[in-house]
């Protein structure tokens, strides 16, 4: 057995024994991060006593395990959607239900899309009115149309993209997204659920859980409309961080230990900066992760654990990347 293999051995023994399943945050850390969220989200004058309804994504929410040497959490991230805001696909037909936290009035948005995929606007629609006698809402249509800005109200915090950033909560940055909730499965993915996957992944009962918990729509332009005033204010991309949630938590430990590992690569190797520095050939984590979902699909499950080797396994995936 030659060196090259002895280490890659060594490396993969080393990972596999260190690896631990990652502390989940406690119950005060995670009331604390709403508290602040909430705080930091609400409107200066609220007569209606509206909220916005956290969900924690990104790292902490998307690994089951740690390896000890590998950081995987450098912020957290927090998605915040509106008691009184909600998106339905363009055509669908305004909801009769509504879960627990949504507010007894609320108004419905219309998902359209734009000329460029996975951008959108959300034009008003509906107003939907909860009914005393049955707790069902009735839906009235608006006569004008009115556009969504994605513009919020972020006090003195920086903003990258849809986040506000620089909030520390129990140690770490807090990135916080505000979105738009939109309970069904957009059109834009209906291909989705049903395409061919010759390896079976993801199963269909988590391809089930990612559908029902449809997806979100997060307030930011695409970078080639921002020169444009009117579609720079209001165009809205959609996020399926619900969906990332469940089928990273799908993996096995190989492919979370891979993801560890490529993202630790592409940060220390500054594979995150752009050859030509403009932000349109920058490399970054989404990268990674859309990476490692397509192999999940492509290849078997023997793929990933017989004759295993981590670092084999990431060069490949890095000469797939480089093809790309």
């Amino acid at each position: 057995m030659n060196d090259e293999r002895v280490n890659e051995e060594i490396v993969t023994m080393f990972l596999f024994n260190t690896c631990r399943p990652r502390p989940r945050l406690s119950l005060s850390a995670a009331q604390a991060i709403i508290e602040h969220c909430q705080a930091a989200s609400k409107p200066p004058d609220d007569d209606l006593k509206t909220h916005w309804i956290p969900l924690t994504t990104g790292s902490a929410a998307e690994f089951y395990i740690e390896p000890m040497y590998l950081p995987h959490i450098g912020d957290i991230d927090v998605m915040l959607h509106h008691s009184i805001l909600l998106a339905i696909p363009q055509g669908h037909p305004p909801p009769t239900e509504l879960p627990v936290e949504f507010h007894n009035y609320v108004q419905v948005y219309e998902i359209i899309d734009s000329h460029l995929p996975g951008y959108v606007y959300l034009p008003l629609r509906y107003l939907l009115t909860v009914c005393s006698d049955d707790n069902t809402y009735k839906a009235v249509q608006y006569d004008e149309v009115a556009h969504l800005s994605n513009r919020f109200s972020h006090g003195n915090n920086d903003t990258h993209g849809p986040a506000v950033v620089n909030i520390r909560l129990i140690g770490l940055p807090c990135d916080i997204v505000r979105c738009v909730r939109c309970l069904v499965w957009p059109s834009q993915a209906g291909d989705w659920p049903t395409r061919r996957r010759n390896y079976g992944w993801p199963d269909s009962a988590t391809a089930d859980d990612v559908v029902s918990n449809g997806c979100d729509v997060v307030g930011v332009a695409h970078r080639k409309c921002r020169e444009d005033i009117w579609k720079d204010k209001h165009q809205y991309r959609l996020s399926f961080s619900r969906a990332e949630i469940v089928l990273l938590n799908s993996w096995m430990p190989v492919q979370q230990i891979i993801y560890h590992m490529l993202r630790v690569f592409v940060k220390t190797e500054r594979l995150t900066e752009s050859v030509d520095k403009s932000k349109a050939g920058a490399l970054s984590n989404y990268h990674i992760k859309t990476l490692m979902l397509w192999q999940c699909e492509r290849k078997s499950r023997i793929w990933w654990t017989d004759d295993l080797s981590l670092v084999r396994i990431c060069v490949e995936l890095l000469h797939e990347l480089a093809h790309c």
